[in-house]
């Protein structure tokens, strides 16, 4: 059985170089999504949002595996779009008014009636109240400057900084502040996040 890695496939969106900022036109693709407000250290809503969308698109993965198709495929990282109503309380690190939409790719032969599938038998098992909250959607960003950040989010913004003084020298920032998350964030050394 063949593995789809799209992940791989588009290594120019998952492989952004740490070096240098780089423009990249980013695709409409399809999202698991959850929206959420507050600390993401500390807010029980946040986390379990991520463990919604991880235990619905692991089983989705395992639902096409064991299907009739026999689709295996990588489970995409856990991405997220960040902003505020005053983006302030980005400099002032006030994370409580910090919103938040936390969203896993999903392939396009994933269909929707097999995401409620997985919805509900997550639901049964977990009783995971946040799935209920779980949509899918496209999302479309198009034009867009990328780098990797290597290290702890503490240390992120000198390379944010970075990041906006490319853009404001080439364009002005629209959009939310998209991030991917390349490391298991609660895993791995925090010297190491990605």
């Amino acid at each position: 059985m063949a593995k789809v890695d799209l992940k791989k496939e588009l290594s120019y969106l998952y492989q952004p170089s740490a070096k240098e900022v780089t423009e990249v036109d980013v695709p409409t693709f399809r999202y698991l999504m959850i929206d959420g407000q507050g600390d993401p250290n500390s807010s029980p809503e946040y986390a379990e949002a991520v463990e919604a969308l991880f235990s619905v698109s692991y089983t989705v993965k395992f639902m096409l595996k064991k299907g009739v198709q026999a689709l295996d495929y990588a489970v995409m990282p856990l991405e997220g779009l960040w902003w505020a109503d005053d983006m302030a309380a980005f400099v002032a690190n006030d994370k409580a008014q910090w919103k938040w939409t936390m969203m896993i790719m999903q392939p396009a032969f994933v269909d929707a009636e097999t995401i409620a599938q997985a919805m509900t038998d997550v639901l049964k098992k977990k009783k995971l109240l946040a799935v209920s909250q779980l949509r899918l959607e496209s999302f479309s960003e198009g034009r867009c400057a990328q780098i990797l950040h290597i290290g702890p989010f503490s240390e992120e913004g000198p390379t944010i900084q970075r990041l906006h003084d490319f853009i404001d020298a080439r364009a002005s920032r629209t959009g939310k502040h998209h991030e991917i998350y390349l490391s298991d964030i609660l895993t791995c050394s925090p010297k190491l996040v990605r």
